[in-house]
């Protein structure tokens, strides 16, 4: 039986959130607006001015569940747990490849490369025969150019400053057509390049939005094997900065966040209504926007999808838990190579079909 940890999301601020018996208890003005038992609960995630009793700190410490702070658009402030109980045998393997990465970093680079591609494809796929010709055209160069890039990066013996340098430009090719695939009817919904910090339109901040989400559950899972999550291959040790974390999730992005991000605007499930522009340019998700968004992430996480090394059907909030065991796996000697999530494995054999 596979089972999920359910995250809890409070976005309202000025919630208050304590402990009661064995339960986790939300209020607003002192009205209880949800409960949830300890032990459905796998981590909690609060944006902006949330109140966390003492108390409930201790509860889910204590019962290895890790709390969360997120300022109110969704930029990372804090995290409270337990102590980390991890294997130290396998901390040691990790730190030692860490220094010489580049089998992990390629296999990391071309998985990213190659969902990237994918998305292009089902976008070609779906919409192409509606696209301008010059989208259509854009797009199917994209394609070609992540195919070459794809190709460079498997080959062995190049350098893992070489292996970043073709996920940026893998990076640099896919968000160049990015905005080609948005079709939402709002005229101020438009992708004008990838901007992060802050976001300087409602697709980056949507993006941005599931970015942080996702990289959440990876750290979840890295810890949840025994990893160290600011110890990296991809990406280089900062301090505070979740390295391996933000390794894990590369591959996933396209997967997870990207595919839905494109779904929610282009089913016009999230509207410009659902953003507010600051001063300064920035732009972010209002309250009721995040709100879409969270229930969307959470449906999106319970859709199961083969697992192209495992060929096994898992959901795909699952799929950080999958990956982090099998680099795991690799770190500890059981497997050759670290196999990352490659859906562009699935999609040749389903057209083979």
């Amino acid at each position: 039986m596979k089972k999920l940890l359910n995250t809890v999301y409070i976005t309202t601020e000025g919630a208050a959130l304590r402990k009661d018996g064995e339960n986790l208890v939300a209020e607003i003005d002192g009205v209880e607006r949800g409960r949830v038992p300890f032990h459905m609960l796998g981590s909690v995630v609060a944006f902006g001015a949330v109140l966390v009793t003492p108390p409930l700190i201790q509860a889910l410490a204590a019962g290895g569940v890790s709390i969360v702070l997120l300022d109110r658009i969704g930029r990372f402030q804090a995290r409270i747990e337990g102590p980390v109980s991890g294997n130290v045998l396998l901390r040691r393997a990790q730190y030692r490849i860490s220094d010489d990465s580049e089998e992990i970093v390629r296999s990391i680079v071309c998985g990213k490369v190659a969902n990237q591609r994918v998305v292009l494809q089902r976008a070609l796929r779906d919409y192409g025969e509606t696209m301008p010709p010059e989208a259509t055209a854009a797009i199917a160069a994209a394609v070609d150019r992540l195919a070459r890039i794809l190709r460079r990066a498997a080959l062995a013996g190049e350098s893992a400053d070489v292996l970043r340098g073709h996920e940026g430009d893998a990076a640099r090719t896919y968000f160049s057509v990015f905005g080609h695939l948005v079709r939402a009817p709002d005229e101020q919904v438009r992708f004008l390049g990838r901007s992060r910090r802050p976001p300087l339109d409602p697709v980056n901040a949507l993006l941005s939005f599931l970015y942080t989400l996702l990289v959440h559950d990876c750290r979840s899972a890295l810890e949840g094997v025994g990893l160290d999550p600011a110890v990296g291959f991809l990406h280089r040790e900062r301090p505070g900065r979740p390295s391996l974390a933000l390794d894990l999730m590369e591959e996933m992005r396209p997967v997870m966040a990207d595919r839905l991000a494109l779904s929610l605007l282009n089913r016009r499930q999230v509207r410009a209504r659902d953003f507010e522009w600051r001063d300064g340019g920035a732009v972010m998700l209002t309250e009721d926007g995040r709100r879409t968004v969270l229930t969307a992430w959470q449906e999106r996480k319970k859709e199961e999808r083969r697992h192209p090394f495992l060929e096994e059907s898992a959901p795909l909030g699952l799929v950080p838990h999958l990956q982090a065991l099998l680099l795991a796996r690799h770190l500890r000697g059981d497997l050759d190579g670290y196999p990352p999530l490659d859906l562009e494995v699935s999609h040749a054999r389903a057209r083979d079909l």
